[in-house]
């Protein structure tokens, strides 16, 4: 997508106040620190749609006074992704699985233990004051709750038996409407920025946290019940959530899983047996849906409006913010904690000596930097894939770089880099496709922003961390594009003139760099014969752009030719990278009409489907197909955030 962002340098009006090609901005606050900050040079990256119907291709660039390896790895080269991102594995028993019923998890409450909490335990909507949590207990309503769908792959990670999902009180204990033993519920506090302005205390108004369970490999996993009534945060709502948006979030969470991109995670979806009266389309007609819930999981789910919160509450709070930083540096980033002095962590970031950021000398710099580089590798990640989050609000920005909040997204069809699944992003597509990295430089600035308020971090590491954002984002990105086209090496004019045809002809997105690696590396194939391995996706094109695309095959293959690696490793590199099946928006919206009727098989299909996305899978090749007409009608293709 770099093709498609503007080269633009960010500066601050103030330490809250990004300037961004965004449509809106957010307001100055009186809990701001008194410095300025003064931002690094970075490319920004914003979408603009051509008079042509293409888009601008202005190339951006990224200065960076440092090399681009990632200080993660720097970091004694320990990544949270190559441990805990993995499935269940064998424990020490002797090589054996362990496998647990629900009465022996090995729960823990490290969150409560640690962290401040709320005095009070009712659900009443109020302010939370000097506190991280609320305990509260699911207060759902179910009646006859059924068992819709569950992820082995999750199961294992709990070393969790699989036949604990056959039995008949399972619905009842995932739906809230009867205790798990072991749990200790509770609701998070955090705030955030929502559309760029400042929303206050927000929190979690229908998801309560269970508790820890710590596995046989001593990895840390919080279950989440989403849907499972009011807390205190609730506000206005309900606290309920219904089928259609619980199937979304379910079959996303285990489809990005098997995709490789970093997420939360999902165990299983129940219905409660109880109907919820829903506005979709925030048009005055709302009518009543079958409830649901999801069971979450994840190593954590704190955001970064965890922290801003206590930070828009005063000097009294900021020693929270200090409190929870140590809390997620100390369980989910332990390298930092335990970083060797001697170790050579400094960075120039300007042309004297005294613009040095030194990385060992202050952890929370460290992890300002880790939380930004995930950040930035994570949203490269949805650019190559085609993911669009539809609501990068601050307080659906996970620190450990997990997509979190699954609520209207959408994976491109047609490529269009302004597109947007969500409805309220419309007026301003603010967190359309091509957005998104830029919404991430976004965030980072508001998270480091709170740190420097809380006085964790000073402006230059603050800077630091944005400018790595920056440079790990592009490094990312490229080397993933690199990937999907096959080449040894980056080639931006070539990807540059490949997206912006694609544009043009809304060629779709996926099925198109599945198809790529079709293509012969042979200068003599004739030139009416080039676009034959993309004829299933070049539809409906005139004489000037078929010479266009044909223009751009034979640069290509000159490339793959000049690579020398030959068509089956190549073909075999390239459908590696690039996914056969996805979860577009009208294969949910079939399993949600089906689910709703009470039939659940195809949301089961789908989940099966999903988890094995890069291979053929013989007789399922139905779920590749190129989207229906009814695909783009509203409440599939677009959704609003009701759930």
């Amino acid at each position: 997508m770099l093709s498609y962002f503007s080269s633009k340098v960010a500066s601050f009006s103030s330490p809250l106040s990004l300037s961004l090609p965004l449509s809106h901005r957010p307001p100055k606050f009186h809990f701001c620190p008194s410095f300025r900050l003064k931002f690094p040079r970075l490319a920004l990256l914003a979408c603009h749609a051509s008079s042509g119907g293409g888009v601008s291709m202005d190339s951006p660039y990224v200065d960076a006074a440092f090399s681009v390896d990632s200080v993660a790895r720097d970091l004694q080269n320990q990544s949270l992704r190559s441990d805990d991102h993995q499935d269940g594995d064998l424990s020490n028993n002797g090589g054996k699985r362990v496998r647990l019923n629900l009465e022996d998890l090995n729960w823990d409450h490290s969150f409560v233990r640690e962290l401040p909490g709320d005095p009070r335990t009712d659900r009443f909507p109020r302010e939370v004051l000097h506190a991280c949590y609320t305990k509260v207990s699911p207060s759902v309503q179910v009646d006859k709750p059924q068992l819709v769908a569950w992820s082995e792959s999750v199961a294992e990670l709990l070393d969790l038996d699989p036949k604990e999902f056959e039995r008949p009180d399972f619905p009842l204990l995932f739906s809230g409407g009867s205790p798990l033993v072991g749990a200790l519920p509770y609701a998070q506090c955090y705030g955030g920025h929502q559309f760029g302005m400042w929303a206050g205390q927000l929190g979690d108004g229908r998801a309560i946290t269970l508790g820890e369970v710590i596995n046989s490999k001593s990895q840390r996993w919080e279950l989440q019940l989403k849907g499972a009534g009011k807390t205190p945060y609730s506000r206005f709502a309900d606290g309920l959530a219904v089928l259609r948006s619980s199937i979304r979030e379910f079959l996303c969470s285990e489809a990005m899983h098997s995709l490789g991109i970093p997420t939360t995670r999902a165990l299983c979806l129940v219905t409660t047996g109880k109907f919820v009266t829903r506005d979709m389309f925030y048009d005055g007609n709302p009518k009543e849906e079958p409830g649901a819930i999801v069971c979450r999981v994840a190593q954590s789910f704190l955001r970064f409006g965890s922290y801003q919160i206590h930070v828009s509450r005063g000097k009294e709070d900021l020693g929270i913010v200090r409190d929870l930083a140590d809390y997620a540096i100390r369980h989910h980033f332990p390298h930092i904690e335990n970083m060797d002095k001697s170790e050579s962590l400094s960075f120039s970031t300007g042309d004297d000596d005294h613009s040095v950021v030194d990385l060992t000398s202050n952890k929370y710099a460290a992890w300002a930097v880790e939380v930004a580089e995930r950040t930035a590798s994570l949203v490269a990640s949805w650019q190559g894939v085609g993911f669009t989050h539809g609501v990068l609000n601050t307080d659906n920005m996970s620190i450990l770089g997990l997509t979190i909040d699954y609520g209207p997204f959408g994976f491109l069809d047609a490529f269009d880099p302004s597109f947007t699944p969500n409805t309220t992003d419309l007026p301003g597509r603010r967190y359309c496709f091509a957005n998104q990295p830029d919404i991430g430089l976004w965030n980072i600035a508001q998270f480091a922003t709170t740190l420097s308020a809380a006085e964790l971090i000073n402006d230059k590491e603050s800077n630091y961390a944005m400018e790595r954002y920056g440079t790990k984002f592009m490094d990312e990105y490229q080397a993933i594009m690199t990937r999907k086209l096959g080449l040894p090496k980056y080639n931006k004019q070539l990807i540059s003139k490949l997206l912006n045809n694609m544009a043009v002809d809304k060629v779709d997105y996926t099925n198109f760099f599945r198809l790529l690696s079709n293509i012969k590396a042979d200068l003599s194939i004739p030139g009416e014969e080039l676009l034959v391995p993309l004829k299933a996706v070049l539809l409906d094109i005139g004489k000037e752009r078929k010479e266009a695309w044909t223009g751009w095959v034979k640069s290509y293959i000159a490339e793959l030719v000049a690579s020398g690696i030959s068509d089956e490793e190549r073909k075999a590199t390239m459908d590696a990278v690039n996914p056969k099946y996805i979860l577009r928006n009208y294969l949910c919206q079939s399993a949600i009409d089906a689910a709703e009727q009470g039939d659940f098989e195809e949301v089961r299909r789908l989940l099966k489907v999903m988890e094995r996305p890069y291979d053929e899978q013989p007789g399922m090749e139905k779920y590749a197909r190129l989207p229906p007409a009814w695909a783009y009608r509203p409440g599939v293709c677009m959704l609003s955030c009701s759930s």
